[in-house]
């Protein structure tokens, strides 16, 4: 597939995506997604990691392994690492109540990140929370947790900057479908313990990291 391809999908798809919903008192199982890249073996390593609510004790996790097959360009996340993320999720037995992408949703050039895409493909409620910001401007955020601002692009509120442990950088967090702006950035901060990332996230990025280090190995 093109970047021109790819990029005329994220436009065709981008209205279906939901802007509106929560989780709310129905949050049991939550999930982490992660990949990991190893340019020693040219391959992705998909991770997701469900967790039971608020406990964060493991309830499931599943890892796979596929070669890049399109290259690292910003913005166009979900066409190098969606494919391999969906087909983990199929082999997970507990359905989460909500997803947590490590990477960003509507906060993005055409506003159709990786959380909004692969959110349409799992019809539940789904954030993305990244650690550096794609597009956008934002006033300074406070040095306390749970201190956060608003994201804007081009005069639109596309996400949250969030402050998620004292005086650590802030997060990106933006809905990627059937959840809201106020309730992306309520439900990474309710799942933010005394790390700067939300540990489902924290989950999955360990355990695609140390299956990526021991095939790395071999």
């Amino acid at each position: 597939m093109s970047v021109k391809e790819a990029k005329n999908i994220q436009e065709m798809h981008r209205s279906k995506v939901i802007l509106e919903g929560n989780t709310g008192a129905n949050l049991k199982l939550i999930a982490g997604a992660d990949v990991s890249y190893s340019s020693k073996t040219g391959k992705l390593y998909a991770g997701v990691v469900v967790q039971e609510y608020p406990a964060f004790t493991e309830k499931e996790s599943a890892v796979m392994e596929a070669k890049a097959e399109f290259p690292y360009i910003p913005g166009y996340l979900s066409f190098r690492e969606g494919k391999i993320l969906l087909e983990v999720f199929k082999v997970i037995k507990n359905s989460p109540d909500a997803v947590i992408f490590d990477g960003q949703g509507y906060a993005h050039p055409r506003r159709f990140g990786i959380a909004c895409h692969l959110g349409l493909f799992l019809n539940i409620p789904c954030a993305g929370c990244a650690k550096k910001r794609l597009i956008g401007i934002h006033e300074e955020v406070g040095q306390t947790k749970g201190s956060h601002t608003i994201l804007y692009h081009d005069k639109e509120i596309i996400g949250t900057v969030l402050r998620t442990k004292d005086n650590v950088k802030p997060v990106y967090i933006s809905p990627g479908n059937r959840i809201g702006f106020t309730d992306a950035w309520k439900l990474v901060l309710s799942v933010c313990t005394k790390y700067r990332l939300p540990e489902p996230i924290r989950a999955a990025h360990n355990l695609v990291n140390k299956y990526r280090k021991w095939e790395e190995k071999l």
